[in-house]
């Protein structure tokens, strides 16, 4: 198994990166949030799981070991695969989601886009006495289960125009704020901008 990957960042696109070491380009496909992080030209190190398919040799990578412990939880459960994982953890920080998990809030989970009301109540029963409770501790300025919180004023503007072209909310203000929290100074178009490339 592929468990890491340190290398230069040569390419970063909607769903996943390219990143260079020893000559080799891996294309690895990365939480929203992990992808935020990233910079075209500098170096990144990344904890991966490395997934093979009948159809597909595919390696997911995640900025710190809590998305990894949670993405590694959420795929041992029947009928999640890889991709929804990862896409759960796009949609939310790990504090929200680690904490949907363990009170149970089928709603949220299931707000996550490809997640039905069956699957986030299979995910509840599963997980519930399994994910640390750790996990689900927010961030500093984070804010547990609820959406994640958005600190400027066009970070806020920037959330409400997506809103209103129909993204779902936890999604759009996890993207947001990890944008806000890479470059502060950014606009609310350079915000859009951006995270349209992240949500589309």
């Amino acid at each position: 198994m592929i468990a890491y990957l340190s290398g230069v960042v040569r390419e970063v696109r909607d769903a996943s990166a390219v990143v260079v070491t020893g000559g080799v380009g891996y294309e690895v496909q990365c939480p929203a949030g992990t992808l935020a992080k990233m910079t075209v030209g500098q170096p990144t190190e990344l904890n991966t799981r490395f997934v093979v398919r009948e159809d597909a040799q595919l390696l997911f990578g995640f900025a710190d070991a809590d998305s990894v412990r949670l993405f590694d939880l959420l795929t041992g459960v029947s009928g999640v695969g890889p991709r929804m994982g990862l896409a759960m953890l796009s949609a939310m920080p790990v504090s929200a989601l680690a904490a949907g998990l363990l009170g149970g809030d089928v709603k949220l989970l299931s707000s996550v886009s490809g997640v039905g009301k069956k699957t986030a109540e299979r995910l509840v029963l599963e997980l519930q006495n399994k994910v640390p409770e750790h996990l689900a501790a927010p961030a500093a300025g984070g804010a547990g289960a609820k959406p994640a919180r958005v600190a400027t004023t066009a970070g806020r503007d920037a959330v409400d125009a997506l809103l209103a072209l129909g993204f779902r909310e936890a999604q759009v203000r996890a993207v947001v704020a990890e944008l806000v929290a890479a470059d502060a100074d950014l606009s609310a178009d350079g915000l859009i901008r951006r995270a349209l490339g992240r949500l589309r």
